[in-house]
């Protein structure tokens, strides 16, 4: 421990800033790891209960469902229940809309992991400068003190390690945090299109006739029977 104390406190007050990059996007990734399970966004249970009372034609009980259920895909399927009958474009648009909300919903806090990955490398390179003009100012110093033009190497050991440790300190926590951001954003993404394709093919069951009657379906099960007698 005393040792890696003393590493970071060779990197220079510019560690404090890029070690609280590195907590801040490690918290922002373990608690997005945690939202986005897809137990939570979209629970198997509550898909299989409501597509079957959607395909039967038991509205209430499905709104019930969505509006009981904190899952992003209720939020979706709900909102195209409360405009059932209508036709095909107005309910995907709803849908959409919603689906666009919980997509901002599930990418929240994700920029900060794209800050953190960009401004690493900043605060390194920072680090670097300032260790850089500490290195020449004691050489400057040291000229001038003794008048002879001896620069002692060791004394100018310190200013190298800040630009040294602090180039790879911003660095490395910028390389991780794309890393990390690069794995939520690909998480998303496949949730994101999960949704899709089972709100719009939920959709389809929604959709009401000239005088807003909708059809039920009959449940997949049924059909196959029928087709097998």
């Amino acid at each position: 421990m005393s040792e890696a104390y003393q590493f970071l406190a060779k990197g220079g007050v510019l560690m404090i800033p890029i070690l609280l990059c590195s907590v801040v996007a490690l918290g922002i990734f373990l608690e997005r790891l945690w939202a986005l399970r897809r137990v939570r966004v979209i629970p198997p249970t509550f898909v299989q209960k409501v597509t079957k009372h959607i395909h039967t034609g038991d509205f209430d009980r499905a709104q019930d469902l969505c509006d009981r259920s904190p899952s992003g895909v209720a939020s979706i399927v709900g909102a195209g229940l409360r405009h059932s009958g209508k036709d095909r474009a107005t309910i995907k648009e709803v849908m959409e809309e919603s689906g666009r909300r919980v997509a901002s919903d599930l990418e929240r806090g994700i920029g900060i992991l794209s800050s953190v990955a960009a401004i690493g490398p900043l605060l390194g390179l920072l680090g670097t400068v300032t260790g850089m003009i500490k290195v020449f100012q004691r050489v400057v110093n040291q000229v001038g003190a003794d008048g002879g033009g001896q620069v002692n190497a060791g004394a100018l050991a310190g200013g190298i390690w800040e630009a040294l440790i602090t180039t790879a300190a911003g660095l490395s926590v910028a390389i991780v945090a794309f890393l990390m951001f690069k794995a939520v954003t690909s998480i998303i993404d496949r949730l994101l299109v999960e949704m899709e394709e089972r709100a719009l093919d939920l959709a389809e069951s929604m959709v009401g006739d000239a005088h807003g009657v909708v059809t039920p379906l009959k449940p997949k099960i049924v059909r196959a029977e029928e087709e097998g007698a």
